[in-house]
């Protein structure tokens, strides 16, 4: 479907349709309103009545290689011609071949890819090695995080959505450094290191080392805010839990496969965990995928031990098809140094000039198409903007032709890894547009 084929009218049917039958996640149902979208090509999406919208959500932060990559599209078409399901029990050529292509790009001393229909599930599977490998039972995690909405995945997770939905037992958090909101009184980067890491192994001590069987953390946070870590933060985890003899998981399922502008977001901070697990961009959610990317002693633990889990469609073969096609389109097309460059000449630096000129800004940070902006009603006291501000800037930025993607009183800059120079100023010419507008309102 193109945007001169619909009809005016399909907006209004189809939300009634969707509204009518659709139980929608994290939401009160009564006053939804969800634009129907019909169709997306590279960094644009239009809904069913047509209009074209620059998608600076890359939808729930996924659409890495864009919508509608040939390629990949291709890739998925092929392998449905071919075989479109095969049981996780046997051997499938495709699947190898994605494995293959996603340990290539992770740290030596990994061989071994669990393959999952999600960021949640991996989570959950790698905290499963995690218990399994050490013996122990706690998974230490930060309170501002992410990690998806199954048992334990939900229970890693620090914000609200944890409260009505822990059901899983031995989780544990921490607050992670965040300098603009600091827990620790820091006034530098490297003192909110230090304090942080200093409050993590008190933690741990306090809750007894040997209780613990892994630290759980998102990379560079994603929902929680894009709070990049400050330097040595990365580094000092891994030493301590190399101390106690705590594994190290990273979830990379919203930072990595170029969204912060390296193949994982890990590259970046000269840390090597033991579990890693990946969605998202790996395959930029054409189909569902996700994964652990499995450290070789971890793997060899299960050689002649029963790994006791497994989902029916892992490493579904439609899935693992688009994972192929999209890191060879990746690697091929130049994508990650793109999200790099456009982070460090074009999103960094513009952004950074809207907090100058916009006093609704109160902080910019981000890395490569990976870029949040703190909007706060007063930016000495660092109040966060109230809801009903936030969602008049949400509509004000669609009225204009960007879909952009807000959390609590933030608005995240996360286009598509492929987009252009023009294109992502066009995108921060409105944003500023919309958030100067609202700082003289």
């Amino acid at each position: 479907m193109t945007p001169d084929s619909v009809d005016v009218s399909e907006n209004s049917r189809i939300s009634a349709r969707d509204r009518a039958s659709v139980l929608h996640s994290w939401s009160a149902q009564r006053t939804l309103a969800p634009l129907p979208l019909a169709g997306g090509e590279g960094t644009t999406v239009w809904d069913a009545d047509g209009r074209r919208y620059l998608d600076f959500s890359s939808q729930l932060v996924n659409v890495n290689i864009g919508h509608q990559h040939p390629k990949v599209v291709a890739a998925i078409q092929e392998q449905a011609a071919q075989l479109t399901t095969v049981a996780p029990a046997h051997a499938n050529e495709t699947r190898a071949h994605a494995a293959e292509l996603i340990i290539a790009r992770a740290p030596e001393g990994f061989a071994k890819v669990f393959f999952t229909n999600g960021g949640a599930d991996a989570n959950e599977n790698a905290v499963r090695m995690a218990r399994l490998t050490t013996g122990r039972d706690k998974i230490v995690s930060h309170y501002r995080s992410y990690h998806g909405n199954t048992g334990a995945a939900i229970a890693a997770t620090g914000d609200w959505r944890r409260m009505p939905n822990e059901y899983s037992r031995g989780h544990v958090h921490v607050f992670g450094p965040y300098l603009y909101r600091t827990e620790f009184w820091a006034q530098t980067p490297e003192e909110e290191s230090e304090r942080a890491l200093r409050h993590l192994e008190r933690t741990i001590q306090a809750e007894g080392p040997d209780t613990i069987a892994a630290i759980l953390l998102e990379t560079i946070p994603g929902t929680a805010g894009v709070l990049v870590p400050p330097p040595g933060y990365l580094p000092g985890v891994r030493a301590i839990a190399d101390r106690y003899g705590i594994l190290l998981i990273l979830d990379e399922v919203m930072a990595g496969f170029s969204r912060a502008g390296e193949w994982f977001a890990f590259d970046a901070f000269d840390v090597r965990p033991d579990l890693i697990t990946f969605a998202k961009g790996v395959n930029s959610g054409y189909v569902p995928m996700g994964g652990v990317i499995v450290s070789d002693p971890i793997a060899a633990a299960f050689d002649d031990r029963v790994f006791p889990g497994g989902l029916t469609y892992s490493g579904h073969p439609l899935a693992a098809a688009s994972v192929v096609a999209t890191l060879e389109a990746m690697a091929e097309e130049g994508i990650v140094d793109n999200a790099r460059r456009i982070g460090e000449t074009v999103i960094g630096p513009r952004l950074r000039e809207i907090a100058a000129s916009a006093p609704v800004v109160g902080e910019v940070r981000g890395l490569g198409v990976f870029w949040a902006v703190e909007l706060v009603s007063d930016r000495e006291a660092r109040t966060p903007l109230p809801a009903p501000q936030v969602a008049a800037l949400k509509a004000a930025l669609l009225e204009r032709g960007v879909l952009g993607f807000f959390a609590d009183n933030r608005l995240h800059v996360v286009p598509p890894a492929i987009i252009t120079a023009e294109d992502a100023e066009r995108g921060l010419g409105l944003i500023a547009e919309v958030l100067e507008s609202a700082a003289l309102a």
